[in-house]
């Protein structure tokens, strides 16, 4: 007869202690201890967490005011009730260009995330696990090109597109981004660690080619890196401004440009700007919410090793 008991250690104690008594009756207690979280945990969470929100929350309480919200001395802190009028003014501006400004912002942000994750892929694949002449060199060499600054290619940039004839089209800042240095060297060192070569050489005993192990142990193990990736390279071109400002024009720019335009005029209604700001953050925000599960579960389950 099997016998199975939980025994939790008293209140008061500052360590969790179990026991838990498996097998046959009398068998001898195996016993778990794991640090529980204290006051100063939380609450060192509690202050990221409203550090975090703060910015947000108070975009949205000067965007739901008028335009003297901002520099009223006694503002109340308390969100007033015209955010959804200001954000009415912000998608009917003309000059704003609101509707093909986010449409351009959300094909352009997917198009360089799906990019940056296949090509960091499969060049983290054969970094990490495929012996070549001058591999360690030339991923020293493709680290090293993070260190050179992004305003250092404008100018070579923006004199290539021009003689494309590409100024003005949302290619022109998605051909540009369509590898990253970084994803390259954080794919690199997850599938190292993560894909241990004997798994490899049983499939290739087994018969199949190098892009079928690929496919089939590669990008299983790398789904949590590449989930990872993606939103981060999302959201690094969703709110990239400075190249897209240079090479777009107002009549096709993506979001950030266009809500830099509510700012063009002599009088700048902070309201209406920072009501522009908040609509440009829901996207990521619910981003965040639709993927936040799925990538919390894939990273557990590939920091799981045995």
């Amino acid at each position: 007869m099997t016998d199975q008991r939980i025994h939790t250690a008293p209140a008061g104690e500052s360590t969790a202690t179990a026991t838990i008594v498996t097998g046959r009756v009398g068998r001898r207690a195996v016993r778990i201890r794991g640090s529980r979280p204290g006051f100063w945990v939380y609450a060192g969470l509690a202050v990221v967490l409203v550090a975090s929100l703060f910015p947000l929350y108070f975009s949205f309480l000067i965007g739901s005011g008028d335009a003297n919200t901002l520099r009223d001395p006694n503002k109340s802190w308390i969100p007033g009730g015209n955010f959804l009028a200001n954000a009415l003014s912000v998608v009917n501006q003309p000059a704003v260009n609101f509707w093909p400004a986010l449409w351009n912002s959300i094909w352009s942000s997917t198009v360089i995330a799906l990019s940056v994750v296949v090509f960091s892929t499969l060049a983290g694949w054969a970094f990490a696990k495929l012996r070549f002449p001058g591999g360690p060199g030339l991923l020293a060499f493709v680290v090293a090109t993070m260190a050179v600054p992004q305003q250092l290619a404008v100018v070579p940039l923006y004199v290539l597109f021009a003689e494309f004839g590409w100024t003005g089209q949302i290619g022109a800042i998605i051909i540009p981004g369509l590898t990253s240095a970084f994803g390259v060297f954080w794919m690199t060192q997850y599938l190292r660690q993560t894909v241990p070569d004997e798994l490899i050489e049983a499939a290739r005993m087994d018969g199949a080619s190098m892009i079928r192990t690929f496919w089939t142990v590669g990008v299983t193990a790398a789904r949590p890196a590449a989930a990872m990736l993606f939103l981060f390279t999302f959201v690094t071109a969703w709110n990239n401004f400075f190249w897209p400002f240079i090479v777009l024009d107002r009549q096709n720019p993506t979001l950030p440009v266009a809500l830099a335009l509510l700012q063009s005029n002599y009088f700048v209604d902070y309201s209406i700007v920072l009501a522009g700001v908040v609509l440009a953050t829901l996207p990521l925000l619910l981003l965040f919410v639709v993927a936040g599960k799925q990538l919390v579960s894939g990273i557990m389950a590939g920091a799981v090793k045995g």
